[in-house]
């Protein structure tokens, strides 16, 4: 019996006999699986979507898989990343891992073994993710004070808001990360879930919005920071 999804999951495979045959054993592990059969649609695909874990083939059309591995690691993407490989010479395993890849597997491989690796990655990620304290219904910083259970903030200049909800989710994201940058993949994580997800232009007006209600100087902000090419920060 298909559980329902526990994760979200790229399999890139250009192979399609083998493509089939794991994405019919990963959806029934519980997985929700996205499809990609060539390098730059598995790129394409890390950009759009977020992903619990990629599954990634070395020899793809368009694209080997080293390449896209090593492009999404340079947008700063925390995906877990197993890599499948024919190759079973420890120096392509070493320019695999090395290149950004979490765990590398060769074919041919045991089902089973492949299935618990994708779900120890899957649970390693989710411990990272969680590993941030906890903020309760009420956060204060400089002279503003945000209520999450009433999704309400009073503002420096004692001016009452009333916040959305995205916003207030936003929000306790980046307290829960005071003082280190938040990926946008987190992000869309967080607070767009699994299925629309918005543009980097979307994220950075709901900053615009932060800096207007607590900052005392919106050109010169202290709390709400966008670091280029990185993601967004809360400093307290």
């Amino acid at each position: 019996m298909i559980k329902e999804y526990s994760a979200n999951v790229l399999l890139v495979e250009d192979e399609e006999n083998m493509h089939e045959a794991l994405k019919l054993n990963l959806e029934m592990e519980g997985y929700s699986v996205t499809s990609a059969y060539d390098g730059m649609a598995a790129l394409k695909a890390s950009q759009a979507e977020y992903f619990d874990v990629i599954i990634m083939d070395i020899m793809l059309p368009e694209m080997d898989g080293i390449s896209v591995t090593e492009s999404i690691r340079l947008q700063n993407a925390e995906v877990p990343i197993l890599m499948l490989s024919a190759r079973n010479h420890t120096s392509d395993k070493v320019l695999g891992l090395r290149k950004g890849a979490d765990d590398y597997i060769t074919k041919p491989f045991d089902l089973e073994e492949l299935l618990l690796r994708v779900a120890k990655l899957i649970e390693k990620n989710k411990k990272l993710q969680d590993r941030d304290f906890s903020v309760g219904d009420e956060f204060e910083f400089g002279d503003n004070k945000v209520n999450f259970a009433s999704q309400e903030a009073i503002t420096w200049e004692g001016q009452k808001i009333d916040l959305s909800k995205k916003e207030a989710m936003l929000l306790k994201l980046l307290f829960e990360n005071k003082n280190e940058v938040v990926t946008r993949e987190k992000i869309l994580q967080v607070v767009w879930g699994y299925s629309v997800y918005p543009s980097t232009r979307t994220i950075d007006n709901f900053i615009l919005s932060f800096r207007k209600y607590f900052e005392k100087d919106t050109r010169n902000p202290i709390f709400f920071h966008s670091v280029r090419g990185m993601g967004y920060k809360f400093t307290a």
